[in-house]
């Protein structure tokens, strides 16, 4: 099993910036692909972004790429989520979640992720 914990979330004015962090335990986190996933209120969870169990493969959903890093430190069992430029549509809460493996496009799918955090909220003010 792994458990995922999210932080970091928070009210923010768009424009602003938050960081969030999804600190993992159980088993081995390093064989792990990392995703980040969000629900907007009235909404799907949709996906935001992903990374290789390295850490050099990263994928993002358009609507966040070049706003968003997603990076891992597995030292600490932690992946984070800078959130930049922020506007109010990335209002939502955001997931961690994780699926043992290697990166791969389907890692984009909510369906493919075992575990899951439950969530930090985000939101931004316009």
């Amino acid at each position: 099993q792994v458990q995922l914990v999210e932080s970091g979330g928070g009210l923010v004015q768009a424009g602003g910036s938050l960081r969030l962090s999804c600190a993992a335990s159980g088993r081995s986190f390093s064989s792990y692909v990392m995703g980040w996933f969000r629900q907007a209120p009235g909404k799907e969870r949709e996906f935001v972004a992903c990374i290789s169990w390295t850490g050099g493969r990263t994928y993002y959903a358009d609507s966040v790429k070049g706003r968003f890093t997603i990076s891992r430190d597995s030292s600490k069992n932690t992946v984070f989520l800078q959130l930049n430029s922020l506007k109010p549509e990335d209002t939502g809460v955001y997931y961690c979640a994780a699926r043992w493996g290697v990166l791969t496009p389907t890692a984009v799918r909510e369906s493919e992720y075992e575990y899951w955090g439950q969530g930090t909220q985000v939101t931004v003010s316009s």
